[in-house]
């Protein structure tokens, strides 16, 4: 069974990915480029990290149930007044 990859292991492989365009390219400005890259994406592993970290849960109000149904509201409905006959 082979274990999926957190997000912030996805983002360091794509970093090593572009520090090994890097490497390799010879263009002085696409090199440049790829390190840019690179950089990015290991601020986008630790910004995963961190949020790999938080237990919020954000709930919508107005869901009641995790199935997503709607909860049920009441609403008052005017009543029409009553006139008293005196007889």
């Amino acid at each position: 069974m082979v274990t999926p990859m957190i997000p912030g292991d996805q983002y360091r492989v794509k970093a090593g990915d572009m520090a090994a365009l890097a490497r390799a390219e010879q263009d002085p400005f696409q090199k440049a480029e790829y390190e840019r890259l690179s950089l990015s994406y290991l601020r986008l592993a630790e910004q995963a990290d961190r949020n790999s970290q938080n237990d919020v849960v954000w709930l919508d109000p107005l869901i009641d149930k995790p199935t997503g149904q709607p909860q049920a509201q009441q609403q008052q409905q005017l009543q029409p007044k009553k006139h008293s006959e005196k007889s």
